[in-house]
């Protein structure tokens, strides 16, 4: 591509990946835009991932670039035309690490008692921010159908959003910070 702009999407138009036109306020293109965003926000969440000194963080960032592998793969299939003509990817895989990965997390952090205000430190309350993304995302894919949104593709937003939570907890938990319940 040797230039971003064409001018094509001037009329409120955008391309699928085959080439086809629809409109920039269809639903799929609201799915994979909210799909976008959220990879978006797991990218700023990811470049302050670094703890030192806090062992129990060590990975936040590999994990956070893993999710965002999945999350261009997930928008590639929401914006395909054909989804029967698309590479499929394994997000039934990508769904089982995340449940390890919250299994792991919620090991080491208390039993939730109460609802979260999220607040300290930051970047917990980006993740928070994330995952509302992530929620937000899953109603539009689910408002697609079955035949534009496949059920591991489901199962992989509902777990992202699940991992993004306990991964807020976490962290506020391992960089010494106090959560604030709400009752």
């Amino acid at each position: 591509m040797n230039r971003i702009y064409t001018g094509k999407g001037d009329s409120g138009t955008t391309s699928l990946s085959d080439g086809s036109r629809i409109s920039k306020a269809h639903p799929r293109v609201a799915a994979y835009g909210k799909a976008d965003e959220l990879t978006a926000w797991i990218g700023l969440i990811r470049s302050q991932a670094e703890f030192p000194g806090v062992q129990k963080l060590a990975g936040v960032a590999g994990s956070l670039r893993k999710i965002q592998f999945h999350m261009m793969h997930m928008a590639g299939q929401l914006a395909s035309a054909n989804t029967t003509d698309t590479k499929k990817h394994d997000f039934t895989s990508g769904s089982l690490w995340l449940e390890k990965a919250i299994d792991d997390m919620q090991e080491q952090i208390p039993p939730l008692s109460s609802f979260i205000l999220p607040c300290k430190p930051a970047i917990s309350a980006q993740i928070h921010i994330a995952r509302t993304i992530c929620r937000e995302t899953e109603r539009h894919m689910v408002s697609l159908g079955t035949d534009v949104v496949s059920a591991d593709m489901l199962t992989y937003i509902n777990r992202l959003s699940d991992y993004l939570f306990v991964l807020a907890r976490f962290i506020t938990t391992a960089t010494g910070c106090e959560e604030d319940f709400f009752v």
